[in-house]
This record gives C-alpha cells, sequence and structure tokens, in this order.
C-alpha cells in the first residue's frame, strides 16, 4: 500500500494545464522522488475524472474510457511504500458522495486533496472563456447564471461549494488550498508550492516559464463566440479542441494581438463574484485546511483591473479583428495548397471561368459542403481540450487532378497545429 495518495482536484484555469504538463513531462524524476504518476498519459487522468462522476457516453469518448478510475485504482494497489499523484480539474464537480467513495478507493494509508484556487471573478471571465473557446456560444450573464453540473459552471468554479463537498473526505489538514500567485510572482511559484505539498524535492525539473493556457482578449473572445454560433459539424469534442480551441483560438486569434485587452465583468456580476470568494475564504479559515500561498489572493484585488465585457465591444473592433483572421486564415489556405501540389490555375476565379457561371457555382456549393465535413477520424478531446486519440483514419483519396481531397488538407494542417503546440 501506498504511504501517501495525492489527488488534485482543480479546480480549472487555475494553472492545471500548467502543473499537468509538468508532472507528465517529469513522471521519470517524479518516479526517482518517490511520487508514481499512474496511467499512460493526461487523457486517462481526465477519464477518471469523469468516470468518478458516472457521467454517462464515456464509451463514445473511447472505448477505454469506462472503467478509468478503477484501472488507475489497481495500478496502485501494485504499489509499496511511496507516494502516488492523481490530477485533473474535472474531479471537483464530484458530488459529495462521488467525492467520499474515490478517496476510499485510493490504496494509501494517508489521502490528500489538493486544491488549486483563484477567485470567483477571474475564474468566471476564463471559465466563460473557455468554453468559448470550446465551441460555447451564450453570453456571459447566460453563463454566470447557469445552475447545471457542466464542467464550465459554478460546480467546479465555487470554491467554497467545492471545499464543502470534498473537504469532509479526508482530515482538515490533508486539504491543501493553494491560490494563485500574485502579480509580478516568479513563474514557478505555483509549482514550487505544488511540489512542496508533494515532496516532490527536486530542483532539475524541466519547468515551462509561460502559462501552458494563455487567454484572449476582450474582442478576441467575443469575435470567436459570434463564429460559434455559424459553425457547423464541429460536434466531436475533437473538432472543436483540434479547429476552434487549437487552431483558431490559440494559434491564430491569440497571434493577432498577444497584448490586447482582457475580459471584465459587469459591476453587478463583479460583486457577485467578491460575494462567493468570501464564503469560500471564511470556509477555509473556519475548517482549518492547510494553506499554500496567500490565501487573499482568493478574494481578489480590491480594485478590479479597469477592462470591458464582451457586451461592450464595438461591432467596428470585430470587424477589424475579424478582417485580419480572414487574411491569416487565407494565407494558411495557399500554404496547405502548395504543400499539396495546386498550382495557381487549379484554384479559385479561373477554374470557374472555364465552367462558365453556371459551373462555378457549383464549384462553389461543393467546397462549401466539403469544407463543412469534419476532418475526420474518431479522435477524442476532453472539454479541456487534450488530446484523446482514437484510431487515425486512412488518407482522403486523391482528386482526379492529383491534388488532395479537402479532407487531407484539413488533416495536414491539424498534423501542423498539434507539431506547433
Amino acid at each position: 500500500m501506498l504511504d501517501r495518495a495525492y489527488l488534485h482536484i482543480g479546480q480549472p484555469k487555475t494553472g492545471t494545464t500548467y502543473l499537468q504538463d509538468v508532472v507528465w513531462g517529469n513522471r521519470d524524476l517524479l518516479l526517482r522522488d518517490g511520487l508514481v504518476l499512474p496511467g499512460r498519459g493526461h487523457r486517462e487522468h481526465l477519464w477518471a475524472a469523469l468516470d468518478v462522476q458516472e457521467r454517462g457516453g464515456l464509451a463514445r469518448r473511447h472505448p477505454e474510457a469506462p472503467g478509468s478510475w478503477e484501472r488507475l485504482c489497481r495500478e496502485l494497489d501494485e504499489v509499496e511504500g511511496g507516494a502516488a499523484l492523481v490530477t485533473h480539474e474535472f474531479f471537483c464537480g464530484a458530488s459529495a458522495e462521488q467525492a467520499r467513495s474515490a478517496v476510499e478507493r485510493l490504496p494509501a494509508h494517508e489521502v490528500h486533496v489538493v486544491v488549486t484556487a483563484r477567485d470567483a471573478a477571474g475564474l468566471l471571465a476564463a471559465g466563460w472563456q473557455e468554453m468559448v473557446k470550446n465551441g460555447g456560444y451564450r453570453n456571459l450573464r447566460s453563463v454566470a447564471d447557469d445552475d447545471s453540473h457542466s464542467e464550465f459552471s459554478w460546480r467546479t468554479w465555487d470554491l467554497g461549494g467545492v471545499l464543502e463537498r470534498w473537504g469532509p473526505t479526508v482530515p482538515p489538514d490533508r486539504v491543501h488550498v493553494l491560490p494563485m500567485p500574485a502579480p509580478g510572482s516568479p513563474p514557478d511559484d505555483l509549482w514550487r508550492r505544488f511540489a512542496d505539498v508533494l515532496g516532490a524535492t527536486g530542483d532539475d525539473y524541466d519547468v515551462p516559464e509561460r502559462p501552458a493556457n494563455p487567454s484572449l482578449g476582450v474582442v478576441e473572445a467575443e469575435l470567436l463566440r459570434r463564429i460559434n454560433m455559424h459553425l457547423e459539424g464541429f460536434d466531436t469534442p475533437y473538432d472543436r479542441g483540434t479547429w476552434i480551441r487549437g487552431y483558431l483560438a490559440e494559434r491564430r486569434l491569440r497571434d493577432l494581438r498577444p497584448d490586447s485587452e482582457r475580459v471584465s465583468l459587469s459591476p453587478r456580476l463583479a460583486r457577485e463574484c467578491a460575494e462567493r470568494s468570501a464564503r469560500a475564504v471564511a470556509l477555509v479559515r473556519e475548517r482549518g485546511f492547510a494553506v499554500h500561498g496567500d490565501l487573499d489572493q482568493v478574494l481578489g484585488p480590491q480594485q478590479p483591473a479597469a477592462g470591458r465585457t464582451p457586451g461592450q465591444v464595438a461591432d467596428d473592433e470585430l470587424l477589424d479583428v475579424a478582417t485580419r483572421l480572414l487574411a491569416v486564415l487565407l494565407g494558411d489556405v495557399r500554404d496547405l495548397g502548395r504543400e499539396a501540389g495546386r498550382r495557381p490555375d487549379d484554384v479559385g476565379a479561373d477554374a470557374g471561368a472555364d465552367e462558365g457561371a453556371d459551373g462555378g457555382a457549383d464549384d462553389r456549393a461543393g467546397g462549401a459542403e466539403d469544407a463543412r465535413r469534419p476532418p475526420g477520424g474518431e479522435h477524442d478531446r476532453g472539454p479541456d481540450g487534450h488530446p484523446d486519440a482514437g484510431t487515425t483514419p486512412a488518407p482522403d483519396a486523391e482528386t482526379p487532378t492529383g491534388i488532395a481531397a479537402p479532407g487531407a488538407l484539413a488533416r495536414r494542417l491539424a498534423a501542423r497545429v498539434r507539431r506547433r503546440r
């Protein structure tokens, strides 16, 4: 049996992707220091988090997804001594009963629950944007009013609610709350505090210097929300993760204006979030949970940074960013055409002119239909956009002219996106 098991349950948008990149990228060093990371990769911990919550449809995500939690625990059953870490931010959405069952199943003398936390206003703004990056199109107020069990709701964003459900599962001194670093803190501050909780004392870990999941500006986020309202055929987690989040949001929109204005909340929403944060901080102090860092950071800034809500973005700003984005996308299409061996006289007005007006219209209609088709394959991505790869489909056949069909071009672009991330 393990000496200790650490269950890092989130919250979302609290540096979890950054921390998970560090631990999976340094898995061998963690093992050297006595810490086991079970499973074959991040996606198995994602599946396990959903499995603990008894989510339906796991088999559609991947044939191996059902039963993931029990498989991880059975792997840990074989470990004698030392410590283990299971980490995914969606664990925090579990009910009190599901949390209790998960902790009881872990084969360890001591189980520790680790919660990375931030102020409710910051979580709402970042969480809404994460929903948009994954294909959502509801406005900020609508999301703030959501009372569902979605990953993009107060079910996971409300620190007080998370601690009410998970806190009773272990003694208070084994509930570790790690507030987000204060502005101006060293880039590795969160990792150092997380590593201290885990007992990972090595100083030779490879730690990234920039956040793994940076934000969009308010104009870019609102533009993406409006684009999502018109998208068709992006129904699978893979499509949303690869194309909307990975390619459009993080590779193209973010790079247009990397230092653009951040998303802000209305005064009413800011007050509601401040009340949630105050309740959460009071709960942490009342229960005597172990705090690693400055708990006041969970209250948020006394004077919120000046900014605008998505609803205050002007149409001419959206048009400006949209036209820049269109220019970049056209460049991508041109580059893909060159890679596929297309000649300039194979595309555009020249091809349409040879067919006449009716033929050109038919060609454009066919191209639009192809463009709406998913890039292919039963790949899967979790709601947070991490890849859950299935089997890769066979490449599309070549067209009669020897030019790669649209699906093949799409896969080339998807591969390029994955290489650059």
